[in-house]
């Protein structure tokens, strides 16, 4: 049996991980914000940093993932009769907010060192979404 709670710590390491790469894509391709990009980046790498060199090794982390019986796997919302790239980084950048939480949460019994870290990386997303809302 797979450990739940590592499984649930992987999957929101993963949506913040992929979400602040669109939101750091979106930053240098489009919007043409070197300072924004980087900044992403950083957020990025950061939370790299916390995880991975936290008590849980990655291989537990990859080990305890069961992507093929997800049951919420199919259940994916895809509306994209209203996608275009401004709701794209907006959504993104929700994703990797509340992923960041669920970190955040489970880090106080997971690595309790890492949640005070995981919250200041949540809102400094809050800041880089306010600054990306303010170039488009």
């Amino acid at each position: 049996m797979k450990n739940p709670y590592l499984r649930i710590f992987d999957a929101n390491f993963n949506r913040a991980k992929e979400a602040l790469r669109v939101a750091e894509d979106f930053s240098r391709f489009l919007l043409n914000q070197k300072s924004l990009s980087l900044a992403f980046k950083k957020c990025r790498h950061d939370l790299s940093q916390i995880v991975l060199r936290g008590p849980l090794p990655y291989r537990r982390l990859v080990l305890s993932r069961d992507s093929i019986r997800d049951v919420g796997r199919a259940h994916a919302i895809r509306d994209l009769s209203k996608a275009d790239w401004k709701q794209i980084m907006a959504a993104n950048l929700k994703r990797a907010e509340e992923a960041l939480r669920v970190l955040e949460e489970l880090s106080k019994v997971l690595m309790p060192k890492a949640s005070s870290r995981l919250e200041a990386l949540r809102f400094r997303v809050y800041e880089l979404e306010r600054q990306s809302f303010q170039k488009f």
